[in-house]
């Protein structure tokens, strides 16, 4: 029988707060960073990462631009104390970088965490024991004055042995663990007893670290309860308060940014997520977001990729083509209107104009992705995408009836091939189609000549032969039809619209042309790159009667296999 019911989980229950005051501040700078990458993310491994690999991302978080890094839990692991033990002994440590380690409040602890830091330039020693209602009661069986002791006693045992070591700068963190399942008045009773026993000042604060070890609430809810922590506690000239949001419910990011509107100084997280469960709120996502509004996030993710590449080897664990800012997809647009948007937007944008593209909250160039990997191509797309692929990457700026056209050719090839079109294979078919579709009609030679009308003379590789043609007209593109037609004996030619451009500047410049053309009743879209205008244009034409060719013998071959 399935056990499946919503019954038994209770509803969370909100404060009463008639005065909050988040919902209406705004975030107007980044908050102070601690990655916790190398000790929450690490334990979090099916395989725990290597000496190696702990040396790589040490080394990608502090080119990222992070101040403060928790490096390990060194009272718990011989691995952990050892890194430690390396970071300070090799001098691996900038001098305004301070690492962090996490030890439980108790005395043998304790002591083992001060022996890993021995040496250390500055440090912050993370304290933490459980407070929730259900740890106090079910796992520890203690009372809440009992909880108190061990906070207590854990950070008077700090304190002595920080002062006994006046060498190294220190900084003491403490976590009521896990917040979000605390009674908001033990909260702020436990955290007023640790700050009494550690004496914090302004100059010299204390790091209250507030966890949602697992999130239980909507973000809004946690805003709250920062917010109230913060009315209620004691010495908040001399706190610190930071948070550590976990990803239970997918809103870590959301909580850590709501947390910040309710007062919050500063923010733990991991690079990409990587964390417990479902993970450990996002630094990444989480910057990137203050800076899509203009915020300095004070932390260099310009070359993304570079990021990305280490934690996944670092890690073992893959980046989802959709993560936020980071995946290899979230610049990229199949829909077909998506890409029209996007490519009308960047066509119209001025190099210092503010930013404001459609479906692109950020410029992807600002973390190094290109404009080539924004649009791309599938059975989905639509001429706009294609469009831009082609002038991207070729110059070619194809009028509306030519990437009408032209889009049907790649959705054919998608719908056949069932997936992804690669821009190299759009220039393929391009190719195909239009460019090197010279056979049977091949120009050898042309004249002009410009009296009261313009006159050609072509010679042309033809079906029958090589052939001269003469033709006369208002312009050239008019004598050439012109001589089509007294060559083919019909008047049944007729040009619709025509573009052309330059494909570069310079004498050598090579030229394309555009003729939208009526032929037997058929419409086609005669495409051409030559040397010059003149004989791109002849070619573009040219292009509709093999086209035609190509199409009149496509059609025999089907009736003879019917």
């Amino acid at each position: 029988m399935s056990q499946y019911s919503h019954k038994k989980y209770p509803i969370a229950k909100n404060i009463t707060m008639t005065n909050r005051r988040w919902p209406d501040n705004a975030l107007e700078q980044a908050p102070l960073w601690c990655s916790v990458d190398l000790r929450d993310g690490n334990q979090a491994l099916i395989e725990p990462m290597t000496v190696t690999q702990k040396e790589q991302l040490f080394q990608m978080l502090l080119k990222v631009g992070f101040k403060e890094i928790e490096v390990g839990f060194p009272a718990a692991s011989q691995l952990d104390f050892d890194f430690v033990r390396y970071l300070i002994e090799q001098n691996q440590i900038p001098d305004d970088v301070t690492i962090q380690v996490l030890t439980q409040a108790r005395p043998e602890l304790i002591k083992r965490t001060f022996e890993s830091l021995k040496g250390v330039k500055k440090a912050i020693v993370h304290f933490y024991n459980s407070t929730s209602t259900v740890q106090r009661e079910d796992v520890f069986q203690m009372d809440r004055q009992g909880i108190i002791n061990i906070a207590t006693e854990g950070a008077a045992l700090i304190k002595e042995m920080a002062e006994q070591r006046p060498e190294t700068q220190w900084s003491i963190e403490y976590s009521p663990e896990s917040f979000t399942g605390t009674e908001m008045d033990f909260a702020v009773e436990i955290c007023d007893a640790v700050i009494a026993t550690i004496e914090p000042s302004a100059k010299s604060p204390i790091i209250i670290n507030l966890p949602a070890t697992v999130e239980m609430t909507t973000p809004n809810i946690f805003a709250d309860r920062i917010e109230w922590f913060l009315n209620n506690v004691s010495h908040r000239e001399s706190i610190i308060l930071s948070v550590h949001t976990h990803n239970d419910r997918g809103g870590a990011v959301a909580a850590a940014e709501l947390a910040l509107l309710a007062g919050a100084d500063r923010v733990e997280g991991t690079l990409l997520g990587n964390g417990e469960r479902t993970g450990n709120m996002d630094v990444v996502t989480l910057a990137m977001n203050l800076y899509s509004q203009g915020i300095d996030s004070n932390l260099a993710l310009a070359n993304m990729d570079e990021i990305v590449n280490c934690v996944k080897q670092c890690t073992n664990m893959p980046v989802h083509p959709r993560h936020p800012y980071a995946g290899e997809l979230v610049y990229t647009a199949f829909s077909g209107s998506h890409q029209d948007a996007i490519k009308k937007c960047l066509s119209k944008r001025k190099e210092n104009d503010t930013w404001d593209v459609a479906y692109l909250p950020i410029d992807p160039t600002d973390l190094g992705r290109s404009y080539q990997e924004v649009i791309r191509i599938n059975s989905q797309s639509g001429k706009g995408g294609i469009a831009y692929v082609l002038e991207q990457e070729h110059g070619m700026q194809l009028p509306r009836w030519a990437q009408i056209e032209f889009s049907c050719v790649v959705q054919e090839w998608t719908e056949i091939n069932k997936g992804e079109v690669t821009s190299k294979k759009i220039w393929q078919l391009f190719n195909d189609q239009y460019i090197s579709a010279t056979l049977p009609y091949q120009l050898e030679s042309y004249q002009i000549e410009r009296e009261d009308e313009d006159t050609i003379r072509l010679q042309l590789s033809t079906p029958n032969g090589s052939e001269k043609l003469t033709g006369h007209g208002n312009g050239v593109i008019q004598a050439l039809v012109q001589s089509i037609q007294k060559y083919l004996g019909t008047d049944d030619l007729e040009i619709l619209d025509y573009s052309e451009h330059a494909l570069s500047d310079g004498a050598e410049a090579m030229a394309a042309s555009y003729i939208y053309a009526k032929f037997k009743g058929q419409r086609y879209c005669g495409i051409a790159i030559s040397e010059d205008i003149i004989s791109s244009s002849i070619n573009a034409v040219l292009n509709v009667l093999n086209q035609d060719s190509r199409q009149t013998a496509s059609n025999k071959k089907e009736i003879e296999i019917a």
